[in-house]
This record gives C-alpha cells, sequence and structure tokens, in this order.
C-alpha cells in the first residue's frame, strides 16, 4: 500500500508562513532533503489554498524566480498527477483530479492504488483532516530558528490529541531541525 507522506516547513513558534505568508527560509540542504521525498512520491496532494498558491506559480517558476532549487523543482512538479482538495475548486489543465468529498474513500483509493507514494507538502487545513483520519503514514517537519508571531499553524486545530513517534531527526543548513515521526499507535 502506498503511504503519504507529509512534509512541512515551521517556525519555532509553529506557522508554516508568515502573516502575510512568508515561504522565505529554504537552504540547499533543506531543498536536498525535500527532494529525498520528492523522489519517493509520484502523485502530488494539495489543499486548496496551497494549490491556489501553486498554480499561480510552479507552471512558470524557472521563468520567474532564478533560485537554482526552484529551477530544479518545477519540471518535476509540471509532471507529476496532482490532486486538490476543495469542495470549491473547479480544476484546471494542472490539476488531474479534485476531491470534493468522501475523503476517507477517496483517499484510501489512492493508497490502495498501484504506484509510489503520495507526497503532501503544506497544506495545514488538509494535513489535519487526513491525520483526523488516520491517513497520513508519516510527517517530516521542518523547524526552522525563527519566530513568526502569526500565520498558519503547522496541525489546524486538531479535534484530538495527535500521538507521534521519532523515526530520526537531523540538522541542515546549519539551524533547521527536520524530523521524521511516524504515527504512535499506542
Amino acid at each position: 500500500m502506498r503511504k503519504i507522506i507529509y512534509w512541512v516547513q515551521t517556525s519555532i513558534d509553529g506557522f508554516i508562513d508568515g502573516p502575510n505568508g512568508e515561504l522565505d527560509w529554504p537552504g540547499p540542504e533543506l531543498s536536498a532533503y525535500s527532494e529525498t521525498l520528492d523522489q519517493r512520491a509520484d502523485t502530488l496532494l494539495f489543499g486548496r489554498r496551497v494549490w491556489e498558491m501553486m498554480i499561480g506559480y510552479r507552471p512558470r517558476a524557472e521563468s520567474v524566480c532564478d533560485d537554482p532549487q526552484v529551477a530544479e523543482f518545477a519540471p518535476y512538479w509540471r509532471a507529476t498527477p496532482k490532486n486538490a482538495f476543495s469542495r470549491t475548486h473547479p480544476g484546471e489543465e494542472w490539476t488531474d483530479r479534485v476531491v470534493k468529498d468522501d475523503i476517507r474513500a477517496q483517499v484510501g483509493a489512492l493508497k490502495a492504488a498501484p504506484g509510489a507514494d503520495l507526497l503532501l507538502t503544506g497544506g495545514a487545513d488538509l494535513a489535519a483532516t487526513l491525520t483526523e483520519l488516520g491517513l497520513i503514514d508519516e510527517y517530516h517537519i521542518a523547524v526552522h530558528p525563527v519566530a513568526l508571531g502569526g500565520g498558519r499553524k503547522v496541525f489546524a486545530h486538531p479535534e484530538h490529541r495527535v500521538n507521534l513517534r521519532v523515526v530520526s531527526s537531523r540538522v541542515l543548513d546549519g539551524s533547521v531541525v527536520v524530523t521524521h515521526y511516524a504515527p504512535d499507535m499506542q
């Protein structure tokens, strides 16, 4: 069965972006770590907010950004099937599938289908829903040494306690602690 991998970056005070949507923290080692997760996945999952941000930028990323990591990721993003989770998004040329309802059944079918793993990048609301349904298999959380003071929380108000166990942890780019967690079923 395919796994759902949740990859998210957060500030030390638990926000995945700043009050104004800031996402200005990747470094080369962190980008390389992200690429190892990309290589494990053949399907991308996005909540509506992250999807709208991605669709406005990623199809033409190389032409609007000179960051080499952005340029390296762009062809992978364009070529990889993408599932957007939204009750309102109609879909467009970059959306391979829009999941509007019955998330448990539709994600269960995605996990049971043949193929590599599924990668959820960011998307706190979708991650909270999938966590609540017990559908996320791995959490990779990068904690940056910055306090943002506001923004969207890494876990968007879980309804129940979320117990995780550490699989591994390391420091990247001299300051970012990346921890790989798995659900703790005890």
